[in-house]
């Protein structure tokens, strides 16, 4: 009996090995090295690319989106230093890496963190079945062009990938938040302290006179200069402001 039991044992393993390669067990995802380089035209989703999954991240603003610029006076900005592909993948990690480190050491009401790229560029994928018998099935490069896979956010030198704005006390763990983050993307980022208010456009000591001139209109996260242009029905006495002053 056990010479027997011992003679079936390699056909049942043989049977269970075939019948997974009929059900084409799926291969995981490649990895990121293969879609890094930029290639070719963009090729965003259209009615012509249909099928496109939908991007890993989905959130781009996180903290306290809703606080006006007033509060957070810093800012720290994650900047790419090659022209490279970024799947969306490697943003939400990024996201995720920083968002837990500004919230476990600083507190979630202390930061807002925003998202700078988004990803438009589709991945396209050629399958290849690697089930039993697929060379009579496969058709080598015949019809090669590929079927959407992810998408991915193109970038160049010097562009922001992340930005960050907190309290001047919380820069130093603004920054050790995103050197965290840099280890989800590839190639080469710099961390840099900008030297403007939060996310507006203007220098610190800028943005400090304007606002003491009252020459400042807040607008959510951002400050804008009052003009003087514009008809002057729209605008109370102390926004009006003379050119030549």
């Amino acid at each position: 009996q056990q010479q027997e039991q011992r003679g079936k044992q390699p056909h049942f393993c043989l049977f269970v090995d075939d019948e997974r390669r009929r059900e084409g067990a799926t291969m995981g995802r490649r990895p990121a090295r293969c879609y890094r380089q930029i290639k070719n035209k963009p090729y965003p989703k259209s009615r012509y690319c249909r099928g496109v999954p939908d991007p890993k991240i989905r959130i781009y603003d996180v903290g306290m989106k809703k606080y006006p610029s007033d509060i957070f006076p810093a800012c720290v900005h994650l900047v790419s230093w090659e022209n490279e592909q970024v799947g969306s993948e490697a943003l939400e990690a990024a996201r995720i890496a920083c968002n837990k480190y500004m919230t476990v050491n600083s507190g979630k009401e202390t930061f807002h963190l925003r998202i700078r790229c988004k990803p438009f560029h589709v991945l396209r994928i050629n399958k290849m079945l690697s089930c039993a018998g697929a060379d009579r099935l496969q058709t080598g490069m015949r019809g090669a062009y590929g079927k959407p896979l992810g998408v991915c956010a193109r970038v160049g030198i010097g562009q922001i990938l992340m930005s960050l704005r907190c309290k001047e006390q919380n820069v130093h763990k603004a920054i050790e938040s995103f050197r965290r983050a840099k280890f989800k993307f590839p190639g080469r980022q710099k961390i840099v302290i900008s030297k403007k208010w939060g996310f507006t456009k203007f220098r610190k000591e800028e943005y400090l006179n304007m606002k003491q001139e009252g020459r400042l209109l807040a607008q959510g996260v951002h400050s804008v200069k009052h003009s003087t242009k514009g008809p002057l029905s729209e605008r109370t006495a102390d926004t009006v402001f003379d050119k030549y002053a």
